[in-house]
This record gives C-alpha cells, structure tokens and sequence, in this order.
C-alpha cells in the first residue's frame, strides 16, 4: 500500500514514552514518526507503559496515547489490546523491540513492522549480571529472530543492521531510516564559555557510562582549573553518578541539570567546548547530532555502535577505544582550539542534513507497503 493510498490505522508498541522517567533517544523517534503520520492523516495510537507524570490517556500532538501496566507488565498488556476490538482494526502495528519483544506476532500475522534502535548484547549483563542477563539476551537473541520471522525490520544505522544480521535476520528485510533533528537549527542563545567547558546529554543509566566523563574530568582537573561538566538528562542511576563525583573530587565541577526545557538544552550545548559520549552501545547518537547543530564536536567510543557513523572520525569529532585514550584525546582538543572549532564547524554543516522530515518520510512509504 502506498503512503497516499489512505488514512491508516497505526499502532506502536513502546515500552516508554518521552514523559516517562526512563524515557530516551528511542522514544523521541517514536514520537516525531508518530507526530509525521498524525499529520498525514493516518490514526495513530502509541500503546506503552504508564508512569506518574502523565494520564493513562491522552492525545497529543494528534497522537492518541494509551499508557497501561509496567516494566513488564506493559508487554502483556500490549498484546491485550492487539487482541481487543480496537486493536485488531490496526492496519500496521509497528513493535519496538527495545531488548524484549512484544510478540506482536503472537496476534496476528500481516501489518507487523519491527523498530529496532540497536542490539543489547552488552548492556545486558551490565544492567542484569548473571542470569536475568543472560535470559534477556536468549530473548532478544534467538527468541524474536524467530517471533517475527519474515517481518520487516527499520533501524536507524548500518552498525545496528550488521548486528541484526548477525543474529540471522536477512539484510533484504531491514530498513535504515536515521535519526533526525529539529532544523532549521536553533540560534545561539548565549556565547562560548569562556572556560573549559564538557558536556553529556542522555538518560543517566549504567550502560551510557557517564563514569567515564567523570573519571575525564578528575585526571585533567590539576592542569585546566576551570574546567566544569554539565551534565544533561536524568534516570535511575543519578544517585551513584552524584556519589562517584564526590569521591573523584569534582563534585564542584560537576552540574547535574536532569531534565530540561529544550531551550535551557539548547543553551548549555551553545556554551560547551565538547560533547562526551561515552556509552557502552548507541543505535545512532541522537545527542551528537543535536550538539553538531550547535557547532560541538563530539568523542564517544568506536565500539560503541551507531557513534561510529554520528561521529565522522577526525572530522565531526573523535572515536577512542579506551577510557585513557578518551581522556588524552579530550585533552588535545581542549588544548587545540583551531581543530575543535574545525570540527565543531564540519559538525554543523553536517546537521543540516539530518532534518527529521525526510526520516519521517521513509519511514511511513516502508512501514505502509504492503506485506
């Protein structure tokens, strides 16, 4: 089926939203696809988990949401609703696979499209060490390889295709569509600092590695006095996060924001020398991409995934393969400052790519062809 056909009804099953306390890069996608297809015309219901910060149902943006069950609890409740009435008058149902399936596929056979950000082999023995760990990656693995089987993927970056392959998806069933960002970019709403300034912007769990900015911070205080870290985002690993500064010492050094107003974002990236992206595995890099558009060179690591292709190596910023070398790197660019202007400068006429329109027109002509 075309895109232009006709309205169609349009289901996602997410395990968060941007307004739950763990949401992340993987649910703004969600929301400006969803948001794109609302406006086309198509009805479109986003079924994930409910929280305290938001009702059970709502509709924003022209985007009905239905927020039932928890952690795990919003899986089974997912399927409830595909096997509802309502449910089963969705045309397209679009599973995000974010590590655990919702066996979509369990309900019906035609219309399912599977969203993946990225694999998470690593995160989860990092997140679940042992065997909750090693029974999430059986699921994510072998079992939904096998759930969905010959169902069409979308991902968001060739790393993130070759890792599905590599669980025995075939490469002719999976979809790039990249992440976006809001252009035209926003105008600068306060200078450069006039001091070393480092940045990190995402969801504080164990798995982004905040840690090891942290650690960046402490080694090259003794030398750059003024160097200070903002810190963007929140989750439930804050508490350690704020412990670990105190004992490096940088706690002074060191502002945790949490969550705030795009343009309180917008600001800080505007005043920041560089962004740290230190994550174990990324899909894409959504926050690399929103500091390219304000002229900040990012360093993240090159196994890391969807940041090899964010980050244009030597370019747009740096890939490192180590903590230390994330550190020495980090100190040459803060020492150069014709190459981190370079960069930063090569990062924004970069961004001006990543317009979230055209993403968002991909994805609706491949989710609404026909089976």
């Amino acid at each position: 089926m075309a895109a232009t056909d006709r309205p169609s009804r349009i289901t996602f099953l997410v395990w968060r939203d941007t307004t739950h306390p763990d949401g992340g890069g993987s649910e703004v996608y969600v929301e400006h696809m969803a948001r794109w297809l609302a406006r086309r015309g198509h009805q479109v219901t986003i079924q994930c988990a409910a929280h305290g910060n938001a009702p059970a149902d709502d509709v924003r943006d022209g985007v009905r949401f239905r927020r039932r069950g928890g952690r795990l609890s919003v899986y089974p409740r997912a399927l409830a609703y595909l096997a509802s009435p309502e449910g089963r008058r969705s045309d397209v149902v679009v599973d995000v696979h974010n590590g655990i399936p919702f066996a979509s596929t369990l309900i019906r056979r035609r219309g399912v499209r599977v969203l993946v950000h990225h694999v998470h082999r690593e995160q989860w023995q990092i997140i679940y060490p042992g065997r909750r760990g090693r029974i999430g990656w059986w699921l994510e693995s072998w079992l939904a390889p096998r759930l969905y089987r010959g169902a069409p993927y979308v991902t968001v970056s060739e790393s993130s295709r070759a890792d599905l392959v590599g669980l025995g998806i075939a490469a002719d069933r999976i979809a790039l569509v990249r992440n976006g960002i809001d252009v035209p970019h926003p105008s600068r709403r306060q200078p450069r600092s006039v001091t070393p300034r480092l940045v990190v912007l995402g969801r504080l769990v164990p798995h982004k590695q905040v840690e090891h900015a942290l650690d960046t911070v402490a080694a090259l205080a003794p030398e750059l006095p003024e160097l200070s870290l903002d810190v963007i985002g929140e989750g439930w690993w804050h508490a350690e996060l704020t412990e670990y500064a105190a004992r490096l010492g940088v706690a002074g050094r060191v502002r945790f924001h949490g969550f705030v107003p795009d343009a309180e974002r917008d600001a800080l990236l505007d005043a920041a020398w560089l962004m740290l992206i230190p994550s174990v595995k990324e899909g894409w890099g959504i926050a690399v991409m929103e500091a390219a558009a304000h002229a900040v060179p990012a360093i993240g690591y090159a196994s890391a995934g969807g940041i090899t292709e964010s980050i244009v190596a030597d370019e747009t910023g740096l890939l490192v393969i180590s903590p230390a070398e994330l550190t020495a790197r980090t100190r040459d660019l803060l020492a150069d400052t014709e190459a981190r202007l370079s960069m930063g400068k090569k990062a924004r006429e970069r961004a001006d790519g990543f317009g979230w329109a055209a993403s968002a027109a991909r994805f609706e002509e491949l989710i609404l062809r026909q089976d």
